[in-house]
């Protein structure tokens, strides 16, 4: 069994967003085992899989990749489409624009913990376009 679905979320201000619940939403059944691919069909945002009860953790997260990658750094020549554009960039490369979940018992097998983020490194990146794959 192989299903693919193309959703559009957002748009969201920069930062760390939770998306689990709207990922789950626009899942159709799952298989008893099976993968779920997530891939984000842009190069300005990022997703990632992290702690999802502390929103600290998200405040933090934003607080350590503006410090790597600040914006206004003199040495960007990419800078038509404004200061955040660059860093955005650079920002989404680190983190990646697809996750693979495990799916067991027709459920996503995250840890107790975990959450599924959209990473927004735009200050208006608009609404963000993913597509699911469920392999069963």
């Amino acid at each position: 069994m192989v299903y693919q679905e193309e959703i559009s979320l957002g748009p969201f201000r920069k930062g760390f967003h939770l998306i689990t619940h709207s990922i789950e939403s626009h899942l159709a059944e799952l298989p008893e085992t099976g993968i779920l691919n997530i891939h984000l069909k842009h190069t300005s945002a990022a997703l990632a899989l992290n702690e999802n009860a502390d929103p600290s953790v998200r405040k933090d997260f934003e607080s350590f990749i503006n410090k790597l990658i600040p914006e206004n750094d003199p040495s960007y020549t990419h800078i038509l489409e404004g200061d955040d554009d660059m860093p955005a960039h650079l920002k989404s490369a680190i983190f990646g624009q697809s996750l693979t979940i495990p799916v067991t018992h027709h459920r996503l097998n995250l840890g107790t913990w975990q959450g599924i983020y959209l990473c927004e490194f735009r200050n208006c990146g608009g609404k963000r376009e993913i597509v699911l794959t469920i392999i069963g």
